[in-house]
């Protein structure tokens, strides 16, 4: 835009939302125009913003949401809404610059009513607050992603975020009874909590990444704050021995809060080697890796294929975590005693060391990745989901489709009756930039493209954004793509509600 265009945008702006609600500094730009996307953080590197929108505005209430909205409708901008930025999928980057719509000023716990087990939240509420507040009650969510302090109520329901403690709690679409949403043409839509025959809008809306609608509050179901927790860690033979296990304890019936298998490489990460001489690898693994370690990690990862084989070298014995909690010690002790005879058949028991630890650093592990960029790296998560058949599958020709392109680890996690959650981390150098992006998309095609046709969803719970935009008509076919554009048509007829997700 020019100057004097800003300009007028600015003060129709602040004729809406007041004058210190509304930025367009270059500073506040490009701080928006990007999110956790990693290649957006080596952008942010060398100093290169290639995304930012023209304004940002901090709207206070749903009216101000509306005015926005129909303003941007009325003169076709692109609008982004906005909550912490923790997407890892571009989900909340401009990538058609417009208008910016942050919602943390309308980020308050409206009411708590324990009794009816119902919350009622603004969508610009950061996870951390809200279970702050929610324990003042007595209560939580039970809904911890490793992002809740950088992430936001809208932000969850947008992209069907899931927390760690999902396998006992569920994700957010099961704890979703309602929402307020301003649509694409500036009406506000309420849906819930009571529900009403016929197809779900509820739903229809969760998951739809700001594409649909700009989410403003939420109902959500909560829980009695647990008084009791019991939990233990097992030194699992093989993965496969892991995921049986993980299989067969959602079969018999047991809800644990967590229950979580790392691969050999990501237990050693995870902190199984401190259990012990037992649990270490090799002396000579441990040594070449030490070395490396202390080098570069770019140097370390010059050849990711050489590095994987290596690290093939570290024994096959896999970590797993499992804990239960509740209102009572005796029941928790009970359940946890269930799943531990099922564990022993593949696995040894290392007391509850291994849990309590992985509990107390399960929100550190992703604040960790800045300092692999740092290092001449990249760094980045893939997480896709599978029914029990298929996890196996998905785990082999994942990593066999990235071995060339980067260190793969991988935990299976958000367990169910069903199937699991496959977690990947993926690892490269980058000796210069260009390369390192190079690597870094090659990874990434092969990776998505292996676990589709090893039988995985695209995602289950990172959304898809603007990096998996493009392997949606492999998931849903032609049918349900059309379907899902005329529901865009309907919500947003003219397309300015975060344009280049979802329907890329």
């Amino acid at each position: 835009m020019r100057p004097a265009e800003l300009e007028s945008l600015r003060r129709d702006l602040e004729r809406i939302s007041g004058i210190r609600n509304v930025a367009l500094s270059a500073p506040t730009r490009a701080l928006y125009g990007r999110d956790l996307y990693p290649k957006a953080q080596v952008w942010q590197r060398r100093g290169e913003v290639r995304y930012a929108p023209d304004v940002v505005v901090w709207p206070g209430t749903v009216d101000e949401v509306q005015r926005i909205v129909r303003y941007a409708r009325a003169r076709h901008l692109p609008l982004t809404p906005f909550g912490a930025g923790s997407s890892v999928v571009a989900g909340a980057m401009p990538l058609r610059a417009g208008i910016t719509v942050d919602l943390k000023r309308m980020g308050r716990l409206l009411s708590v009513d324990l009794a009816s087990r119902r919350a009622v939240v603004q969508a610009g509420m950061v996870g951390q607050r809200l279970e702050d507040e929610l324990m003042r009650s007595y209560a939580t969510l039970g809904h911890f992603p490793s992002s809740i302090y950088c992430s936001t109520v809208g932000g969850w329901v947008a992209a069907r975020s899931a927390g760690q403690l999902s396998s006992h709690y569920g994700k957010i679409e099961d704890m979703l009874l309602g929402l307020t949403a301003v649509t694409g043409t500036g009406d506000e839509l309420r849906v819930g909590p009571e529900r009403s025959p016929g197809p779900d809008l509820l739903q229809l809306l969760c998951g739809s990444e700001g594409t649909l609608a700009v989410i403003t509050d939420a109902t959500l179901s909560i829980h009695p704050l647990p008084t009791a927790r019991a939990m233990r860690g097992f030194r699992m033979r093989s993965v496969a021995a892991g995921v049986e296990a993980l299989r067969l304890v959602f079969r018999a019936g047991l809800r644990p809060q967590v229950l979580r298998l790392y691969d050999p490489l990501d237990s050693l990460s995870a902190g199984s080697e401190r259990q012990g001489r037992e649990e270490r690898p090799p002396r000579l693994v441990a040594q070449a890796l030490g070395r490396a370690a202390s080098k570069s990690l770019g140097y370390a990862l010059f050849s990711p294929a050489l590095v994987n084989r290596a690290l093939d070298l570290v024994p096959p014995r896999s970590l797993l975590v499992v804990s239960f909690e509740g209102d009572s010690r005796a029941t928790c002790e009970e359940e946890l005693h269930a799943a531990m005879d099922i564990l022993r058949e593949g696995g040894t028991d290392l007391g509850e060391g291994p849990a309590r630890r992985w509990y107390l650093r399960r929100h550190s592990q992703s604040y960790k990745q800045s300092a692999v960029f740092a290092a001449r790296a990249w760094v980045d998560t893939m997480e896709v989901a599978a029914t029990w058949d298929r996890v196996l599958s998905v785990f082999e020709a994942v990593r066999r489709a990235v071995y060339r392109e980067a260190m793969v680890l991988c935990h299976f996690s958000h367990a169910y009756l069903e199937g699991c959650s496959l977690y990947f981390t993926f690892i490269g150098p980058a000796p210069t930039v260009q390369k390192g992006e190079e690597d870094y998309d090659r990874a990434w095609r092969a990776g998505m493209q292996a676990a589709q046709e090893a039988g995985a969803t695209l995602s289950h719970h990172h959304g898809v954004g603007a990096t998996k935009a493009r392997r949606l008509p492999d998931e849903l076919g032609d049918a349900g793509m059309r379907l899902l554009r005329l529901v865009k048509r309907t919500f947003d007829p003219d397309g300015i509600l975060n344009p280049g997700k979802l329907l890329a």
